[in-house]
């Protein structure tokens, strides 16, 4: 039995939802998300909250019913606070510059990384810092996880993009010997 399949998600005001056979539609404003369960599991709208319920009792529906509502939980935190991933750039003469939506990044390459991102995602960039702000848990987490690639960071020096909560284990360099 899932434990967090059991848990109802409670809809805030401002939020439509609408299931239609096995689509669940979440609608705030202009902005639409849907999801599909594919017919692994049932779900319902019942006193302001989406229930969703195992159709079957094999293992693999139980996992599909944690999944899912973990998946419709995060469609409706994104709706209703976003999401928030932050980078840091370290390194002389790594910066980083958003025009438009393309972000500019000088890594030590001999030229420029431009790299371009979806226009419902906010980058803004202070200093050495990147955030990536956006209302798909998994685009923001993709994003984050490209830029981040372009130079990841190294154990030496520690030059390179990181996330800003990530603890980079250092090695100690070569010794001369007496």
């Amino acid at each position: 039995m899932s434990r967090i399949g059991k848990k109802p998600i409670t809809i805030p005001a401002g939020i439509n939802v609408s299931v239609e056979g096995d689509v669940i539609a979440f609608q705030k404003g202009s902005v639409q998300k849907t999801l599909d369960t594919k017919g692994n599991v049932d779900v319902t709208v019942q006193n302001g909250e989406l229930v969703f319920a195992a159709k079957g009792a094999d293992r693999q529906s139980s996992a599909f019913w944690g999944t899912y509502r973990a998946l419709g939980q995060n469609i409706i935190t994104g709706l209703t606070e976003g999401f928030k991933k932050t980078l840091e750039i370290n390194g002389v003469g790594y910066r980083a510059a958003v025009n438009g939506n393309v972000l500019e990044l000088q890594l030590g390459f001999s030229h420029p990384i431009n790299y371009e991102f979806p226009q419902d995602i906010r980058i803004t960039v202070e200093k050495n810092v990147v955030s990536i702000v956006g209302d798909d848990k998994q685009v923001v987490g993709q994003i984050a996880a490209e830029i981040r690639s372009f130079r990841a960071p190294e154990p030496y020096k520690g030059k390179g993009v990181k996330y800003s909560d990530e603890t980079i284990i250092r090695k100690a360099g070569k010794t001369s010997k007496k």
